[in-house]
Formats: structure tokens, C-alpha cells, sequence
């Protein structure tokens, strides 16, 4: 077994005794406690970074929180977030027209280079921020929106106060890297792995709702589904 092992097996024990934002020992304590270098500690507690069982604090580092799981389906951010007793938020970015590029003129049936309704939020659990969504919605369906709605609310519920439906979507999650200005919007780095959401949506008649690109810290954040044999 690896130093960093090694060293990754001394601090699940001691992540084990610790509560939620409880202090992780100084790297160069771990470094003497385990006899090793500081740079196999800060391998290893680089790993438990990753994984989201820690986190900075300062110059230090402490006990995360749990990560927010999100179920993949037709529920709301909020929904998602309010049921595992987190409040939900949102930091307005942008709010604007933009041109439709060739994939949202096909993903919205919309005519190419027409105004499509733009709405981009940093979203928050419990204050922190965790995710970066795009969501692009054909504006004459949605105009309405700027008078009503309150981008800092679930724009799901605005949604269905309109009396659109949401009945399928498709949805492909990978993992990709941030840009400096997405990473700086998070509050992280650039070498932070994060979960890439695409997705578009369609009411009962099959047409389309949104289209959405969503960034979720793969350190804060995990997904799951429920899988039902259809045999």
C-alpha cells in the first residue's frame, strides 16, 4: 500500500470522529502523526478535497457538509434542495436576449439568429454556492416572465404559474473542467472536476420548455435515480 493510502486510511479514522466543520489537523501535524512528507498529507487531503469530505476554510481546512443530492427528474433545483433540508438560493448573473445559435434554434424550434430568453443564476445551498445554470426558453412562450418573475425564486414554479407543464426531458451529465470565469463564479478553481448537465425539456404536446446547461461542483454535489426493471 502507497503512502497516500496509508495516509488516506489515518484520515478516514480521523474524519470519522469529527462533526461537521470541525478544524482537520495542520498538514504539518498529519505530516508527524503519520511520518510522512507534508506533500503525501496534502496529496491525500487533496483527494478527500475532491471527494467533498472537506473543504477550505481560511488557510485551513474542516469537515464538510454532506453533499446535496439532486434526483434526476422533473423536480425543481428547489425541490431537490428543500428535501434534504437545505435552503435553496440563487445569485442573478445575466438576464438578456441573446441570438439563437444554431443548437438552441433545434432545441427550442425556434428560427435561427431570432432573440431567445437567456437566464443565468449561481445556485446556493444553504448559502454556499454550488452550481452555475443557463437556462435558454423561446421568449415569445415566456416573455411574460420578465414581469412576473422573481429570478431569485424557482423558476420551475414561475413556470408552471403560467400553466405550461412540464411532461419529459432529456438529460446527459458529464464531467468536465470549469473556465476561469465559471470556476470564478463558484468560488473555486479551475482544477475542480464539476458535474455537466444538459437538458431539454418538453411539455404534453411535445413542445419544447427549455433548454439547459447547468455546472454542479462535483465536490458538493451528487445525483441519483430511482431504476425500475421495465421487463
Amino acid at each position: 500500500m502507497s503512502k497516500v493510502h496509508l495516509v488516506r486510511s489515518g484520515l478516514d479514522e480521523l474524519l470519522a470522529g469529527l462533526q461537521e466543520g470541525d478544524p482537520v489537523p495542520a498538514e504539518r501535524d498529519l505530516a508527524v502523526r503519520f511520518a510522512v512528507a507534508r506533500d503525501t498529507v496534502r496529496q491525500a487531503l487533496h483527494e478527500l478535497l475532491l471527494e467533498g469530505r472537506v473543504q477550505r476554510r481560511g488557510r485551513g481546512t474542516v469537515v464538510a457538509k454532506p453533499k446535496l443530492v439532486q434526483p434526476l427528474s422533473l423536480k425543481s433545483y428547489t425541490e431537490g434542495a428543500e428535501q434534504m433540508g437545505r435552503k435553496p438560493g440563487r445569485i442573478l448573473v445575466a438576464w438578456e436576449e441573446v441570438a439563437a445559435t444554431a443548437d438552441l434554434s433545434a432545441g427550442l424550434d425556434v428560427g435561427l439568429g431570432l432573440p431567445v430568453m437567456h437566464l443565468e443564476r449561481v445556485l446556493l445551498a444553504d448559502n454556499e454556492r454550488i452550481g452555475l445554470e443557463s437556462t435558454y426558453l423561446p421568449l415569445p412562450r415566456f416573455a411574460r416572465l420578465y414581469d412576473t418573475f422573481d429570478p431569485e425564486t424557482s423558476l420551475y414554479a414561475a413556470i408552471r404559474a403560467t400553466g405550461v407543464q412540464f411532461a419529459s426531458a432529456l438529460e446527459r451529465i458529464e464531467t468536465i473542467l470549469p473556465t476561469p470565469r465559471e470556476a470564478g463564479l463558484l468560488l473555486t478553481t479551475t482544477a475542480m472536476p464539476m458535474l455537466h448537465l444538459h437538458r431539454r425539456s418538453l411539455d404534453s404536446e411535445g413542445r419544447p420548455i427549455e433548454v439547459v446547461r447547468a455546472l454542479y461542483r462535483g465536490d458538493r454535489v451528487a445525483f441519483q435515480t430511482v431504476l425500475v426493471d421495465g421487463a
